[in-house]
């Protein structure tokens, strides 16, 4: 068996806490593995000053790190879920998932205030357009800017009067030890999270028979029956990140209860489903309910923004 084993990863406080992570696991696991992390910028880290929408996400955050794996620099990358683009790479797979942690998104305001209470010519940052239609939808007064960076330099912009409130992933703020910063987490009814939000990822190469054997003990089962029908219902809509759509999915008793929703970006149109069935089905409930979405137009919406964004 393979003595060390390299990790890809980028460089921000949040992404070497998830590399950890997954060296922590496996030499918990496996107490002779020698793991090492290395640290790969990728163009996402690059690019501060361009709206995500404005640059085209596929592999923004993980492009760089997928080519280490592809020439055998490293064993392993390891990145936010949420980040990975559903068709991967030829040559590489998702090998497994850790334990989902807290899938929702949070509030992060400077006063304390709440996301009910925020009101006119309130401004709210965040450079997710999946963020910004949830917030339109609720209130269509707020003033929403677009806000890049890791999460100490965007608290910071926040303190410096950039912003009234930004809305975050409430598991990057707790992996970086900044969760006194949460106002509150949101419910996911009233802004529903992005695809797979909460999990990482172990990205590896097709065929590495020796990593299999591993990553077969590291994924945990029922974060990967979630994800694997939450990346089937992205992957049907085609969505990458940057369009306003999101899920989320509970298991409990061997069902799977998922809910999702597509939306214009200025939250006027929205599109709700639900569905529900067994664990093992996973993939298919996926894309059952992107074509119950597609019957009710989420399609129009998709291509609208996508030929909006490549137009700018």
């Amino acid at each position: 068996m393979k003595k060390t084993i390299r990790i890809g990863t980028r460089g921000s406080q949040l992404a070497l806490y998830q590399a950890e992570k997954v060296k922590s696991t496996l030499e918990n696991i496996f107490p002779d593995l020698q793991v090492e992390l290395e640290i790969i910028k990728t163009k996402g880290d690059k690019i501060l000053d361009v709206a995500l929408s404005k640059i085209g996400d596929k592999g923004l955050f993980t492009k760089e790190i997928e080519n280490a794996l592809i020439d055998g620099s490293v064993d392993l990358a390891v990145h936010s879920l949420k980040d990975l683009p559903t068709k991967l790479p030829e040559g590489l797979k998702l090998g497994a998932v850790l334990e989902r942690g807290e899938f929702r998104d949070a509030l992060v305001s400077k006063n304390g205030k709440k996301l009910s209470e925020l009101k006119a010519g309130d401004v709210v940052a965040t450079s997710s357009l999946r963020r910004i239609a949830g917030l339109l939808k609720i209130n269509n007064q707020i003033t929403i800017k677009d806000i890049r960076g890791n999460v100490n330099s965007r608290l910071q912009k926040m303190e410096d009067g950039y912003c009234d409130a930004m809305i975050m992933a409430a598991a990057g703020l707790q992996r970086t030890g900044l969760e006194r910063y949460i106002t509150e987490i949101i419910d996911p009814e009233v802004i529903m999270p992005a695809v797979s939000q909460g999990a990482i990822a172990i990205e590896t190469r097709i065929n590495d028979i020796e990593i299999d054997e591993i990553m077969a003990v590291v994924n945990h089962q029922d974060t990967w029956n979630a994800i694997v029908a939450e990346r089937a219902f992205l992957s049907h809509l085609e969505g990458g990140c940057q369009v306003p759509l999101g899920c989320y999915t509970k298991i409990e008793d061997g069902m799977l209860h998922m809910s999702g929703f597509v939306a214009s970006v200025d939250g006027s149109q929205f599109i709700n489903e639900t569905i529900s069935g067994e664990v093992s089905q996973g993939a298919g409930l996926g894309v059952q309910m992107a074509e119950k979405m597609l019957g009710q137009g989420a399609g129009e919406i998709l291509n609208k923004i996508k030929s909006t964004n490549s137009s700018h």
